[in-house]
C-alpha cells in the first residue's frame, strides 16, 4: 500500500529493523481496511509488552523506539505482556480525509480489549506539529481548544477515543545520516551549520557540516487509552 511518509522518517534504525517483524511475528496485532475494490486502504500496527515490571513502570522517554525494543525483547524472553502500544496507523494518500485513521485506532483498541488487555498506550506523532517546528513539544502537547480537546488533530482523534496525555517522549525516534543522505531524502542543501527546517519534521534537524553529518531527534506524546473508560463525547 502506498503511504505518505517522508523518506527520512523511515530511516530510523530501530524501526527499520523491527517494524517489519510485527506482521510476521505478531500478526494478530495488525489490522487493515479494504476499499470497495478489495485494495488495502489503511493498516494499523501495535505490539504487546510488559510495562509493570522492574526497570520500567513508566512510559519511556525514547518512546516509539524503546517500546519496539521492549516488545521484541519480551517476545524473545517469553515475558508476559500487560499492555499494548500503538505503533502506527497509516492511511493510503487517496483514502485520507474519510475518518479511516479513527476507525483503525478503534480496531486496534478493540483487538487489545478482545485479547484481555486493559490499556493501550500510544507514542503519538502530532500531525500538525511540523507547522511549528520551534515550539517546545511540552507546550504544544498541552495546548487545548475551548472545548477541552487537544489542539493537534491526531491527538484529538485519540482524545475522542478516550485517551489522555501522559507525558512527552523527547527522543521517540532518531534518524542520523550523512549530509549526502539528507540531501537525497529531502532535496535540501544541508550545507549550513545549525538547525535546518525540513518539511514534515516536528522539530529542526541538526546539521553539522564539519562532521559531514545531521541528526533528527523526533519527540512524540505518550497518550493512554484505558479500555474500560467511556470515550470522550463528540
Amino acid at each position: 500500500m502506498a503511504d505518505s511518509w517522508q523518506e527520512y522518517v523511515i530511516q530510523d534504525l530501530v524501526g527499520h529493523h523491527h517494524y517489519g517483524r510485527i506482521a510476521t511475528e505478531l500478526p494478530q496485532y495488525v489490522q487493515f481496511a479494504e476499499g470497495e475494490r478489495g485494495e488495502i486502504v489503511a493498516h494499523a500496527h501495535s505490539v504487546p509488552f510488559a510495562l509493570d515490571i522492574e526497570g520500567r513502570r513508566e512510559l519511556p522517554a525514547r518512546g516509539w523506539d524503546e517500546v519496539l525494543l521492549w516488545a521484541f525483547a519480551d517476545l524473545r524472553r517469553g515475558t508476559r505482556p500487560d499492555t499494548v502500544s500503538a505503533i502506527s496507523v497509516t492511511v493510503a494518500p487517496h483514502a485520507q480525509g474519510r475518518g479511516l485513521s479513527g476507525l483503525m485506532l478503534s480496531a486496534m483498541r478493540d483487538n487489545a480489549r478482545a485479547r484481555g488487555f486493559g490499556e493501550v498506550v500510544a507514542p503519538v506523532r502530532p500531525n500538525a506539529k511540523h507547522r511549528e517546528p520551534h515550539t517546545p513539544i511540552e507546550e504544544y502537547a498541552r495546548r487545548v481548544r475551548p472545548d477541552g480537546l487537544p489542539h493537534d488533530p491526531w491527538m484529538r482523534v485519540h482524545a475522542r477515543a478516550g485517551a489522555t496525555v501522559d507525558s512527552v517522549a523527547p527522543a521517540s525516534m532518531t534518524v542520523s545520516g550523512s549530509l549526502e543522505q539528507w540531501r537525497r531524502w529531502t532535496g535540501l542543501p544541508f550545507d549550513t551549520a545549525g538547525d535546518v527546517e525540513v518539511p514534515g519534521a516536528l522539530v529542526p534537524v541538526r546539521c553539522e557540516p564539519e562532521h559531514g553529518w545531521a541528526v533528527y531527534v523526533e519527540p512524540n506524546v505518550w497518550m493512554r487509552h484505558p479500555l474500560t473508560a467511556p470515550p470522550h463525547p463528540a
